[in-house]
């Protein structure tokens, strides 16, 4: 074999050499990227996930508190109804107890 046979292939050898190397490279590169990515997305998936869970559970506290008023107004008003009725029947039992006494 000639020397300069000898000399490309060498070249050749070292230039594939080379660009394994580099693709290598590029491969360990491109995997750090994507790596960096997914992690940059899984960060911002749980930082989302939380200021969802945070504004739903601020409209459940706001749900819940309008349903425990309204439910505090309803249970006003029937004790007012109730307590309406209770002295209603107070005086006549009143008169009724009076009367018992008086007639004997």
């Amino acid at each position: 074999m000639s020397f300069e046979a000898i000399t490309t292939i060498t070249e050749a050898e070292e230039n594939a050499r080379q660009i394994k190397l580099k693709a290598q490279a590029d491969a360990e590169a491109a995997e750090a990227a994507a790596e960096a990515a997914g992690r940059a997305a899984v960060a911002d998936a749980i930082k989302k996930a939380g200021e969802e869970l945070r504004g739903s559970m601020a409209q459940a506290d706001a749900r819940a508190k309008t349903a425990a008023d309204q439910i505090a107004d309803d249970t006003e008003s029937k004790i007012a109804a109730l307590r309406a009725r209770a002295e209603e029947r107070l005086d006549k039992a009143a008169s009724l107890i009076a009367e018992r006494i008086v007639n004997g």
